[in-house]
């Protein structure tokens, strides 16, 4: 009897959580330029000539912002076009970065964009993939124990929505050159990447592995 009053508290206490879970609409600046903007990425990056910014989505990619707060996060991904102090990646595109999902410190899920708009977040796959930013990241900000379940939230949201084949972290995306996902025309256009961390993509996996994603290829 006790066993089964407890199973009973665990279960509605699970769908408390799953209830109690909500995203954020937020919306960085999509207007008509950076839809332009977007467009060209596509064409120019991956020759895919579009008459709008859609994507089928095969692919979920986690990352850090590698800054401490949901402004100063938000304000990275907000404007049209890449800052001064993207050098590295504006001779590429002048289109600024932009993900479809930012965590909060707290675990609160932002949602910055349409879902199924391209957002430029990792190199040879945007076409094909949803990213979701973490606020924070590195030594400095660690992420939270919150952002790790709202991460296996949001993947369980996602994958149950969409057909997604895989979900890799930031620093596993050159695994996928030579794949035929991989559309990146520029073989030097890389950069190196840690996010969001190998410890926090295990057990983001391991939470999920109901959903039997294909392994990372090998390199």
């Amino acid at each position: 009897m006790k066993k089964t009053i407890l199973a009973l508290l665990m279960a509605c206490a699970l769908i408390s959580c799953s209830v109690q879970k909500q995203i954020v609409d937020k919306p960085i600046i999509f207007d008509g330029e950076r839809i332009a903007l977007t467009k060209e990425y596509l064409l120019q990056r991956y020759d895919l000539n579009q008459d709008s910014p859609q994507i089928e989505p095969q692919m979920i990619v986690l990352h850090w912002t590698a800054i401490p707060t949901l402004e100063g996060s938000f304000d990275a991904f907000n404007n049209t076009k890449l800052p001064n102090w993207r050098p590295d990646i504006k001779n590429v595109s002048g289109l600024n970065v932009s993900t479809q999902f930012l965590v909060d410190r707290d675990g609160t899920i932002y949602r910055l964009m349409p879902e199924t708009f391209m957002g430029r977040h990792v190199i040879g796959l945007n076409h094909c993939s949803i990213g979701i930013e973490n606020v924070g990241g590195t030594e400095q900000w660690p992420l939270t124990e919150e952002q790790l379940k709202s991460n296996i939230w949001l993947v369980n949201y996602l994958a149950k929505k969409y057909d997604i084949d895989y979900l890799i972290g930031h620093y596993e995306y050159t695994n996928f050159e030579g794949h035929p996902l991989w559309l990146e025309v520029d073989e030097g256009y890389r950069t190196k990447k840690t996010d969001p961390g190998v410890d926090f993509m295990e057990k983001v996996r391991k939470a999920t592995k109901k959903f039997n994603f294909k392994p990372v290829p090998s390199k």
